[in-house]
């Protein structure tokens, strides 16, 4: 199966999407700070997924999807980080915390399954 229709990797690209929507609204001073590292964070969940997907053995595969669930907790620190310094809105910070968790919890799961 293409890493295109693993839903996973679909809802990724969707919250990454939304992680760069809600960065634009950053104050510009930290456009190479938090926004830059949210974005980083973010882009790196699909990308690993896609190129995990396509090693030639179960163990790289495991070690991107792994790669991909650490940035998740990198995310979910920096969206907490973001929220405590008001540059998200509560309703905006609950909206990505969500988004963020359920890639984090089917990328575990999507471990497991594997091990």
């Amino acid at each position: 199966m293409s890493y295109e229709k693993l839903h996973v990797w679909q809802k990724s690209m969707i919250m990454t999407e939304k992680i760069y929507l809600y960065t634009k609204a950053f104050p510009t001073d930290e456009q190479y700070g938090i926004t830059s590292q949210m974005r980083r964070a973010a882009i790196s969940v699909p990308s690993n997924i896609a190129e995990g997907r396509h090693r030639n053995s179960k163990a790289d595969y495991c070690r991107f999807l792994c790669m991909a669930y650490a940035s998740t907790k990198e995310l979910l620190t920096q969206i907490e980080i973001s929220r405590r310094l008001q540059y998200l809105e509560q309703n905006n910070f609950e909206i990505l915390h969500s988004q963020v968790h359920e890639v984090s919890r089917m990328l575990y799961s999507l471990m497991k399954s594997l091990q």
